[in-house]
């Protein structure tokens, strides 16, 4: 082959960019959760803004999301590729699980978005307001069934601290657990349990169908009309979290790719349409910063688990 012609292949070819990574996203609940949302937002924003090529999302539901932890964190070990949704509802529950293994074990990257949950309750339930639900939880603290997320998760610290702050015993609280909100809205749905608490995102369509009947906001702001917790007289303000992490043993160079990867797709037009589109507030936070406030947050929540009765 002639050299300059040879030497003019080698050169296109150095000059072509590199492919995109491929990901695989593992979202730690049952499908139609806000992990999974969360997951399959991402996905859908990583590859319609051409960061990455492929991106596949997997789910491994249970025990609030360290059962899917664990598993990540001894198969994916140093796997670049891989990454995992996670946040303040598993930061609570790797406390009440007494997980071995931690977010000590993986590495964060980002946090991404936050949330304020939504109190409902069916539209044929004879609560009317928080005032209606207050008053049954004072007069007997058992008859009222909360249907959540995972135990000591975000939606279980709400119930809790709701009942704390109208002067009820929080560790009397009648919270029934499941593995993510598609189960939790059925169960509310189908009348098994009086009051149901997730994600906004999560209940946002039935609630437009008049199908349940929104009580209260969890965070600083109304929503669509519905009242915050302060609003309607209970002191209690709780924003959730969710984050992106990648496996254990990657390599400094690795993190700062995936890093760069996930901060391109949290700055996209996808994304923010993403976030308006289901309510999400942006919270972005890497690097230094967000492991401070990991650390803080990780603090916080064990006193509030505490207080609760949910952690000795």
């Amino acid at each position: 082959m002639n050299k300059l012609l040879l030497a003019a292949l080698v050169s296109g070819a150095m000059a072509v960019p590199a492919f995109a990574a491929d990901y695989t996203i593992m979202a730690p609940a049952a499908p139609g959760g806000g992990w999974d949302q969360t997951a399959r937002s991402i996905q859908e924003a990583l590859t319609a803004e051409g960061i990455s090529g492929n991106v596949q999302v997997t789910n491994v539901p249970g025990a609030g999301g360290t059962i899917g932890l664990a598993q990540f964190a001894t198969q994916d070990s140093g796997n670049a590729n891989a990454l995992i949704v996670g946040g303040y509802v598993m930061v609570g529950a790797i406390l009440t699980n007494a997980s071995p293994v931690t977010l000590d074990n993986i590495t964060p990257i980002a946090r991404l978005i936050g949330e304020s949950d939504v109190i409902v309750v069916p539209a044929n339930s004879e609560l009317q307001s928080m005032d209606d639900l207050v008053a049954k939880l004072k007069a007997d603290p058992g008859s009222v069934s909360w249907a959540g997320g995972s135990a000591g998760g975000v939606d279980h610290i709400i119930a809790g601290l709701v009942a704390k702050a109208v002067g009820v015993d929080p560790t009397q609280v009648n919270y029934i657990a499941y593995s993510g909100g598609g189960e939790a809205l059925a169960a509310v749905l189908g009348g098994q349990v009086t009051v149901g608490i997730s994600g906004y995102g999560e209940f946002e369509s039935q609630i437009a169908a008049g199908e349940l009947r929104a009580l209260a906001m969890s965070g600083e702001n109304e929503m669509d009309g519905i009242p915050t917790l302060s609003e309607t007289g209970v002191d209690v303000t709780v924003e959730n979290w969710r984050m992106i992490a990648a496996a254990p043993d990657i390599t400094d160079e690795q993190k700062a790719a995936i890093t760069a990867d996930i901060k391109k797709m949290a700055e996209s037009a996808t994304w923010k349409s993403i976030l308006e589109t289901k309510g999400w507030v942006d919270m972005y936070l890497d690097g230094d910063a967000f492991d401070t406030q990991l650390d803080a947050d990780i603090a916080s929540t064990t006193t509030v688990l505490k207080d609760i009765g949910l952690v000795q």
